[in-house]
């Protein structure tokens, strides 16, 4: 008979040659399961995405009554679905109030592409900017704005007039001008390994926009939801971008994602063309009603969560000699290490030991460390013994 594993390889289309090929039957709370009920930390959150946990009871009743009503019924933005109307609202009414409408789409990759269009036909230009090592998704869109030629340039011709300048460059700044018309920015530099934006930063980004008529897109698909200890980052730097981008823990656990701006800019969709931006997907019902319930447990349980005092433990438990930096905001926290070598050998050797961490696409020196919100210090302890034990390891060899 053949196994899961040598199906999985056959059948399944793969993307590198190392897959973790970890089968996993179940999950609760910050743990995986394998065939053999061997319980693992998740301390990657699945990518961003299980903010709350995997299997949160609340979200899991919203997806079983909501599935009794109905589920698909018609392409996005022609039937008034409750569900979407009710994440909409909700969503909004956290938000600034020029962010008031909200394009419901299947994933963050398509938060971008949405975004893109909606910057050009609003603006007329065709310009758009990013940063480089910035990781927007992966559709042909998104990859234009990818900040890593080694990542791109098997797949050109890309988007023309798309370019990347230096995050937290203030002279690169001037890269913004009347032809630009949309610079689209992470509020933390994600796969680059946590960079933060130097104070101020972001401020003179926004009013090099505003003097050159360009909109600021925030790409928020990996710090919002309670990431870095506020629902979203950019409250933090005293901004207001004018297009906002969900995903990942947006849904959770579920895939949805949106961009979000003022109904003066999203109106343009409305005409010239008709139909301006489509999808069939977006804002599925059952999606919808997951994501719903995901930021009404955000927004009433962000406290409890105590973030902050939990990077600060995770930055006290991690001393190590081969620990080089720890960068962090909330619990998103990037571990600097030699090199990528010892990087692999330590995710190796925590999976050996029941402990699921990562690496950054642009940073593979740096381990990835981005927890459930829920994670108790007790689970924290663990999951540092186990990195430690690892890295003691990787020393001896």
């Amino acid at each position: 008979m053949i196994g899961m594993r040598e199906l999985f390889l056959r059948h399944v289309a793969q993307t590198s040659d190392a897959p973790l090929l970890l089968e996993v039957v179940r999950a609760q709370g910050i743990y995986l399961f394998d065939t053999h009920d061997r319980p693992y930390i998740d301390l990657i959150s699945g990518i961003g995405v299980s903010n709350l946990g995997h299997h949160q009871p609340e979200i899991i009743k919203a997806i079983q009554e909501q599935s009794e009503k109905f589920m698909h019924l018609m392409v996005y933005g022609e039937f008034i679905h409750q569900p979407q109307v009710a994440l909409s609202k909700l969503i909004t009414s956290i938000l600034p109030a020029t962010l008031n409408q909200v394009f419901l789409v299947n994933s963050g990759t398509e938060a971008t592409e949405g975004a893109i269009k909606l910057s050009k036909r609003y603006t007329g230009r065709p310009g758009i900017i990013s940063f480089k090592n910035a990781y927007h998704g992966s559709t042909n869109g998104a990859l234009s704005l990818m900040g890593d030629e080694y990542f791109k340039n098997a797949y050109r011709p890309l988007l023309p007039a798309s370019r990347q300048i230096r995050f937290n460059n203030v002279e690169d700044l001037r890269s913004i001008n009347e032809h630009t018309a949309a610079v689209f920015t992470e509020i933390i530099k994600a796969e680059e390994g946590v960079i933060l934006p130097q104070p101020g930063y972001l401020k003179k980004l926004r009013e090099r926009c505003n003097d050159t008529g360009t909109l600021l897109v925030a790409d928020e698909i990996q710090t919002a939801m309670g990431r870095t200890g506020r629902m979203f980052a950019f409250e933090e730097e005293g901004i207001v971008p004018d297009i906002l981008l969900l995903a990942k823990a947006f849904g959770g656990g579920m895939p949805i994602g949106a961009f979000i701006a003022d109904q003066k800019i999203m109106s343009v969709f409305k005409n010239d063309p008709i139909l301006g931006h489509l999808t069939t997907f977006g804002g599925h019902p059952v999606c919808a009603a997951a994501a719903h319930k995901a930021v009404e447990i955000t927004i009433r349980d962000m406290n409890a969560f105590e973030v902050e005092r939990k990077e600060s433990y995770f930055k006290a438990r991690l001393k190590h000699i081969c620990i080089r930096e720890v960068r962090s905001r909330g619990l998103m926290i990037a571990v600097e290490l030699m090199d990528a070598k010892t990087v692999q050998n330590v995710v190796r050797h925590c999976m050996e030991a029941g402990l699921i961490i990562d690496w950054f696409l642009f940073a593979p020196h740096c381990l990835r460390i981005a927890p459930p919100l829920i994670i108790k210090p007790i689970e924290i302890d663990q999951a540092c013994d186990i990195i430690l034990a690892a890295l003691d390891k990787c020393l001896i060899k």
